[in-house]
């Protein structure tokens, strides 16, 4: 499976679905400064600055610290920090950094003890990043990771989940506390209302255990049979208590799917390989419910996409989504990756 994300969504310049084209790096620092320097015509107070500058500060030097990995792919793991090495969590965790770093991804946590330091000793040192988060009481980072050029220290929650989900292909949560359910919950919104692009997102049990299946449960008797979620949004998670599932799952993913993003009111999907043509017709017929013209055509990079590099080679998928149907989304993702030989 490839390791390589590519430029895909964090390189190149944006798209409007406005139809005003490529906006240049320049004019969005321009309008960074424009917005700054109003901050003392709206007499803003000494404490909103202060939020805005940290703000700034952290997620520049966020963003330095991973613009030189971002060619590789990564998975975040979050869990309780409170998981000890003789939990059977722990050495679940330690099991899932060490599968994703063999098959050649980077593994993200929160730096700390628990699940998180899991996940880093599965990983090891080289193929660890972690995000920690300053807190009124000390919280180390553990000793995997610590003293590392990979590792960021964040005041703000909102800036350290910023980061988590903007870097991540691909998300697994083991068993926690509020900050996991946070996390949970976080992720799973801004994939299903398309603020963040789809990728796969996994919740691991413990072997025999019911935390994340009584926890599933919970989300089919009082958010799906309440309508407050439709059953395609239940496609945009897997629970599982096997690490290799967990493993095939995010591997299966990128199998044939690559990438995806929008061009003025188009979304693309990037394909490591062609569909056959049957394929194609199957999708046109079984997910027109999520189309608002036209209809799904395969073809190669379109003339916006000239700043995409060597995704430049890659086939596409082209229509246009009503952005509504998210979880139809990843299960149109799922047919194009089974679909395919």
């Amino acid at each position: 499976m490839p390791t390589s994300r590519g430029r895909g969504r964090n390189g190149g310049a944006a798209i409007d679905s406005n139809g005003e084209g490529p906006i240049s790096i320049e004019s969005l620092i321009n309008e960074l400064h424009k917005n700054t320097d109003g901050l003392v015509k709206d007499g803003a107070t000494r404490g909103d600055v202060k939020i805005l500058s940290r703000t700034i500060k952290e997620l520049r030097y966020a963003f330095k610290v991973f613009a030189s990995y971002r060619d590789r792919r990564k998975l975040s793991v979050f869990g309780s920090a409170r998981s000890k090495p003789e939990d059977e969590t722990f050495a679940q965790a330690v099991q899932l950094g060490r599968a994703m770093a063999q098959a050649g991804w980077m593994v993200i946590t929160g730096a700390s003890t628990g699940i998180m330091e899991a996940g880093h000793v599965g990983a090891g040192r080289e193929n660890s990043m972690g995000v920690n988060i300053l807190l009124p009481f000390e919280q180390e980072a553990n000793h995997v990771i610590r003293g590392d050029s990979k590792l960021v220290h964040l005041k703000y929650f909102f800036t350290r989940k910023l980061i988590f989900v903007k870097e991540s292909d691909a998300v697994t949560l083991l068993p926690g506390g509020f900050g996991t359910m946070d996390e949970a919950f976080e992720v799973l919104t801004l994939v299903q209302t398309g603020k963040r692009d789809m990728m796969p997102l996994v919740f691991l049990d413990e072997p025999g255990g019911d935390y994340w299946r009584s926890w599933d449960r919970y989300v089919h008797k009082f958010l799906l049979a309440r309508g407050y979620v439709s059953a395609p949004d239940l496609s945009l998670y897997k629970v599982t208590e096997n690490v290799a599932d967990a493993v095939a799952e995010i591997q299966g993913f990128y199998r044939v799917f690559h990438s995806m993003r929008y061009v003025y009111d188009s979304l693309v999907l990037r394909l490591q390989q062609a569909l056959p043509t049957e394929l194609v017709e199957r999708i046109n017929d079984e997910f027109q419910d999520i189309l608002v013209r036209g209809k799904f055509v395969q073809t190669t990079a379109l003339p916006e996409e000239s700043g995409d590099g060597h995704l430049q080679d890659l086939p596409r998928l082209v229509f246009h989504f009503d952005r509504k149907g998210l979880g139809r989304l990843r299960q149109l993702i799922n047919v194009i990756n089974q679909g395919t030989g």
